[in-house]
């Protein structure tokens, strides 16, 4: 089969179509023929050097895929050869095929094609485990969601508008119609206006009750700033930098707290946790047209390296993905 390799860490370049071993899948694992990935700013990291693949997980880029099930490994129930999915990896998505977990292997939502459905299962895995199961975010509560024009961003507002929260959003200001489309109340400029001042006036000075963060340190001490009595800041990346500083008085003050997760990393059964309510909480809401996937482009998979560009140069809004 072919995958794309990182040949060296460094620039988009650096991805290649190469010829790879063909893979067969073990006890519990189903083999998938790809018909689409989809590209994470993981990927992006991963080929800089910056995030390695966890143990015993494929080198190959890709952390979330769309196809037919070729191939089932012993033990496997529920899912049959010819089956058309979509499964969240912990690498290899950027490949002709890939071997996964079956606990991490879902249906296609129904009203979602099979290429759209490679957008799917790791933003709304992520906004899921971390935004409902971590930030606990109730009908009625407020929530701040950073990088809403992005694959997470438009996944977050549309689950948490769907779920009853009010959704403000940071995004560039000619990203707004789309995220207020998608259902925030509120897009904030954050090259102009400070998002911790609009959220504040919004809620009467209370501040929101849930805040979903891929900054890390560069907006630290303004999200605890931006949070309610009681309020929870989940971060989940660190494109402004992995060191800040954390003002205990003011956490205190308001007995919020701050949580960092990732997902890559996780062991299968708590990833399988997550997929089973994932299926269960979000995969109607596709089926019932409330929430929909946001797909930018398609560009052939062997042309990796300018998927990797287009996020990089923050042209894309929402997902954009790799067809075969």
């Amino acid at each position: 089969m072919h995958a794309i390799t990182i040949t060296e860490p460094g620039g988009p370049e650096v991805l290649r179509w190469t010829e790879v071993p063909d893979l067969e899948p073990g006890d519990g694992e189903v083999l998938i023929d790809v018909v689409a990935s989809a590209v994470n700013r993981a990927d992006l990291i991963q080929r800089q050097g910056m995030y390695p693949p966890p143990k015993g997980a494929s080198a190959y880029p890709g952390l979330e895929c769309s196809g037919r099930i070729a191939a089932v490994g012993s033990g496997v129930q529920g899912w049959n050869v010819g089956d058309e999915v979509c499964a969240l990896l912990a690498g290899g998505g950027y490949a002709e095929q890939v071997v996964v977990p079956a606990g991490q292997v879902l249906p296609v939502p129904e009203g979602v094609t099979l290429a759209e459905a490679a957008s799917l299962p790791e933003v709304y895995c992520t906004v899921w485990s971390n935004v409902f199961a971590v930030g606990r975010l109730a009908p009625g509560d407020s929530f701040l969601v950073h990088g809403g024009a992005g694959g997470i961003g438009t996944a977050a507002i549309q689950l948490a508008s769907a779920y009853g929260a009010r959704v403000f959003t940071t995004a560039s200001a000619a990203k707004h119609n789309v995220c207020l489309a998608l259902g925030a109340e509120r897009a904030i400029d954050y090259r102009s206006e400070d998002f911790v001042a609009v959220v504040k006036e919004a809620t009467d000075g209370r501040g929101v009750d849930v805040i979903l963060d891929n900054m890390g340190a560069k907006y630290l001490p303004r999200n605890i700033d931006a949070l309610a009595t009681g309020g929870r800041l989940v971060v989940i990346g660190m494109q402004g930098g992995a060191k800040g500083e954390l003002n205990l008085g003011a956490l205190l003050a308001k007995r919020a707290s701050v949580t960092a997760t990732s997902l890559r990393a996780r062991p299968v059964s708590e990833k399988a946790e997550i997929v089973e309510d994932v299926k269960t909480h979000v995969w109607p809401l596709l089926g019932y047209g409330k929430i929909r996937p946001i797909v930018d482009r398609a560009i052939a998979l062997p042309d990796a390296a300018e998927a990797h560009r287009a996020l990089e140069e923050g042209s894309a809004t929402g997902k954009v993905i790799l067809v075969r």
